[in-house]
């Protein structure tokens, strides 16, 4: 099988995946900056009303991934409420002035969470993709989220093929960005990975009863794309 993760920002859009075929979510408040950290009744709201494991990100704010000590000790706050919410994950990356992966201090917020961490497209940022690949390891994060560097993950396929192929068995590699049925054969092909990350770019959705069932039904195509893609192969 290949995971399907969706990114949701609400109750009714996780349980909306959940009936759609998701095997995963990432869970976020304000999509449009590319996702921060849930509230905590949200967390336990979507907890509630799904099974399928929950991601929730852990960000504070939109914006680069450099952090003040403030910030930091806001993201262990939030680590901690994460787990204590019932997540099953989280989800997180933290960049030093350099655009470097800051190892120390993710790796303190992996050992804080004693969950399985993603780290998310803080990776796109670095200059040296094959050096950050093994400074994420280092943190003991579990999977990288990333589009190879590219605007999508068509875009980065080089790149994410070469990812994957460094990771080996080390660390998951999870392609996202622009992913939808259309192109989602192309990008597990193109890269070899065996899991996929997808919004269908629901930050730009209007909220509706139609909209909603509209992108249901573009998760039931990506899931279903996937799926006949194991069929073929």
């Amino acid at each position: 099988m290949i995971t399907l993760e969706i990114c949701v920002g609400s109750v009714e859009h996780a349980v909306a995946a959940e009936r759609a075929g998701a095997d995963r979510i990432e869970l976020c408040a304000e999509l449009s900056v590319g996702g921060t950290t849930p509230s905590v009744a949200l967390m336990k709201a979507v907890r509630a009303s799904v099974r399928i494991p929950i991601y929730a990100m852990i960000r504070p704010r939109g914006g680069d991934f450099v952090y003040s000590a403030e910030e930091f000790v806001a993201m262990r706050r939030d680590v901690h409420g994460g787990r204590e919410c019932g997540m099953d994950g989280v989800v997180l990356g933290i960049l030093d002035a350099w655009n470097r992966v800051d190892v120390l201090r993710t790796k303190a917020l992996v050992d804080l969470a004693r969950l399985p961490v993603t780290f998310h497209r803080a990776f796109d940022e670095v200059g040296d993709f094959d050096a950050a690949l093994e400074a994420v390891i280092a943190t003991g994060a579990r999977r990288i989220l990333t589009s190879g560097g590219a605007p999508r993950a068509v875009e980065g396929l080089a790149c994410l093929e070469q990812l994957v192929k460094q990771a080996g068995r080390r660390i998951s590699i999870l392609p996202g960005a622009g992913i939808d049925a259309g192109n989602v054969a192309h990008v597990v092909v193109g890269t070899a990975a065996r899991e996929v990350h997808a919004s269908l770019g629901l930050a730009n959705r209007v909220a509706c009863r139609e909209a909603l069932e509209t992108w249901e039904q573009e998760v039931r195509g990506l899931r279903a794309a996937l799926d006949g893609l194991l069929w073929e192969v």
